[in-house]
């Protein structure tokens, strides 16, 4: 679908300047799993399996619970799998499986880009956040005594505007962890050109109009990927947040190198979950919407 780049394992030639010291004192044949490395990976690991077990049992149980921190969880606003409503919402499942898809396929083709699109395509991009903002405005309205949309919402546009504004929210995010966790990251666009642009949006809304069929399979394939986009958008943003706080910026150079940070990033990313569904859950008292927001 995108250019094909080397795979980490076999580190292309960096571009720009030299190495940092740093850097050079830590060369690709020799473990990178020093005491540190191996304290945070202990401790990220103690927080994933009590965040594992403290949660109900069932993959869609647990689902919930992960959504429940991020979504309102209207029923009415979301795609449901044998009238049982999804983990997100449909602008929600929508967001994050655009994002799912969108650092799958960059990490897949793109693996070492870490420049952001050149500015037109940007913009394309962050038009398709104005998209799902304005969509979002005009179902926000339909909340309000006497409020008229401008147009009926639908779940079937708050899906794919979700999508559209995830693809970009992927789109920005892989180039900015890559240029910050990988040792040989290269100085090129995540996306370099309109086809590349126009391949990725037709598979992230192909992927999201499956799930307009009411297919099952595709609704449930939604669900999953929209969940678990949750945890890799986070994963992704506290593994940069945490490799700069610790001083481990580009410092990945095989895979297994990329483990701790990104271990780390999805514990900090379930602390946060935890606290904010613990807070909503103390306030509301349901796992299901806001208490008169239920339609």
């Amino acid at each position: 679908m995108l250019a094909n780049d080397p795979p980490i394992d076999q580190p292309a030639q960096p571009a720009g300047p030299p190495p940092s010291p740093a850097s050079d004192s830590w060369p690709a044949g020799e473990s990178s799993w020093g005491w540190g490395t191996r304290i945070t990976i202990a401790c990220a690991l103690v927080v994933i399996l009590l965040y594992t077990f403290a949660t109900p049992a069932g993959l869609f149980a647990k689902a919930d619970i992960v959504a429940y921190a991020i979504c309102h969880r209207i029923p009415s606003h979301s795609l449901a799998l044998e009238g049982r409503p999804l983990p997100l919402c449909a602008r929600c499942t929508g967001t994050f499986l655009g994002a799912a898809l969108a650092l799958g396929a960059l990490f897949s083709f793109r693996r070492r880009a870490s420049d952001l699109p050149p500015v037109p395509i940007l913009l394309v991009l962050l038009s398709f956040t104005g998209l799902l903002a304005l969509d979002g405005l005009n179902s926000y309205l339909t909340l309000f005594p006497g409020g008229q949309p401008l147009y009926p919402p639908h779940n079937a546009l708050r899906l794919l505007t979700g999508t559209l504004h995830g693809l970009m929210l992927g789109t920005i995010l892989y180039p900015v962890a890559a240029g910050t966790l990988l040792r040989d990251h290269l100085p090129e666009p995540a996306i370099e050109n309109w086809s590349q642009l126009a391949r990725l949006t037709v598979f992230t809304l192909g992927v999201a109009a499956l799930a307009l069929t009411g297919w099952p399979v595709a609704l449930w394939v939604a669900a999953v990927l929209s969940t678990l986009g949750i945890l890799l958008v986070l994963a992704t943003v506290y593994a940069v947040m945490f490799a700069i706080a610790t001083g481990q910026m580009n410092r990945v150079v095989r895979r297994r190198d990329a483990i701790a940070p990104l271990l780390a990033g999805l514990a900090l990313g379930l602390l946060m979950l935890g606290t904010i569904a613990a807070a909503r859950y103390g306030l509301t008292g349901t796992l299901t919407g806001f208490p008169g927001l239920t339609d």
